[in-house]
């Protein structure tokens, strides 16, 4: 498909055929890798990492869509990923490899087919919206990221592989009181916390214990290693009790998101195509039905996040590149 002739103002040329949610799309960053943007609290700014042309690895940015103006708030040293603002604001999460080694980490080995990195140096960091006041909340050894906060200001979720798998723990908001919530063999990640604060949404592979593919899981994990050609979006109560699949479409599904109405989630997904790279948007409600196809450009689109009014979405897509590799940060108007 290509873009939709219909849709007026400066995002006539960046929304496609279908994509009838949408109103307004305009683009915030250009050129390099930009992704995972998430809103403050207020929805006056967006925090996301992105590694510029010409950078070794990920930084993070604080992001006004405004005026599309951009802040490093990283140390500018080692890996970050996986950004939040703490509800008041002036504070952001976010992890990073900086404290065991200034340079970057090296890539993953893809011999072995499309694998992610699990760097065990990752730790979870909290500072100043600015960057400032930089401090340590986690100290585990083995991977901590992945870190989000419930919009009731209490508690973080997180990903780590403190106990030799990849499970989901939560904490206060110093660190304090961590609490294990998942304890299934294969990776949990990805979880946010619904708009009440009640339940949690993650994505999740579970290979079945004692199969090759579960020895793989092992054999990789203790390589700093993941092959996410398979997940799944699971729902369960933010204390870890009631967990359920939410999704069963085959593919690659992550970075799922909820609907300010609590209501439904959106996330994406490559089941169209499992054995491609067109990752695209998808609606489905919190009881698994309804599930509607979002954005329609046959390239990437993910990391979806509702600004906390409803009105707005941004998006990291591939959409409008050049033909070239770049991800960058969109926001549109949101359509019911």
């Amino acid at each position: 498909m290509g873009p939709a002739a219909n849709l007026a103002g400066e995002g006539v040329a960046l929304a496609y055929e279908g994509e009838t949610h949408f109103r307004n799309v305009r683009q915030l960053t250009a050129g390099g890798e930009n992704a995972e943007a998430y809103w403050a609290f207020d929805g006056s700014k967006l925090v996301y990492q992105a590694r510029k042309p010409g950078a070794e690895c990920d930084q993070i940015y604080v992001l006004d869509p405004h005026t599309a103006e951009t802040q490093m708030v990283s140390t500018g040293e080692g890996r970050t990923t996986c950004s939040y603002f703490y509800p008041d604001g002036d504070q952001i999460l976010y992890s990073s490899t900086h404290h065991h080694d200034a340079s970057c980490p090296p890539n993953p080995d893809f011999s072995m087919g499309y694998v992610w990195p699990i760097y065990e140096t990752y730790d979870i960091w909290v500072s100043n919206a600015d960057g400032s006041n930089l401090r340590q909340l986690t100290t585990e050894n083995g991977y901590d990221a992945e870190a989000t906060i419930s919009p009731q200001g209490d508690r973080i979720v997180f990903t780590s592989a403190r106990n030799g798998d990849l499970d989901l723990y939560s904490m206060n908001l110093d660190g304090s009181d961590v609490v294990q919530l998942t304890d299934r063999l294969g990776y949990d990640g990805g979880a946010f916390y619904s708009p009440d604060g009640t339940k949690i949404i993650w994505r999740a592979h579970y290979p079945e214990p004692g199969s090759a593919e579960a020895e793989d899981y092992v054999s990789l994990l203790e390589q700093g290693l993941l092959r996410p050609g398979e997940l799944e979006i699971y729902v369960m109560d933010a204390d870890g009790s009631n967990q359920r699949q939410l999704t069963s479409v085959g593919g690659a599904n992550f970075a799922p998101y909820w609907h300010p109405d609590g209501d439904k989630i959106l996330w994406s997904s490559n089941h169209h195509d499992p054995a491609g790279r067109d990752f695209e948007l998808y609606m489905i409600n919190l009881d698994g039905t309804g599930m509607e196809r979002v954005t329609h450009s046959e390239g990437f689109d993910g990391f979806p996040v509702f600004s906390p009014d409803g009105r707005y979405l941004v998006f990291g897509s591939n959409r409008n590149n050049g033909g070239t590799s770049d991800t960058n940060v969109f926001i549109a108007e949101w359509v019911n």
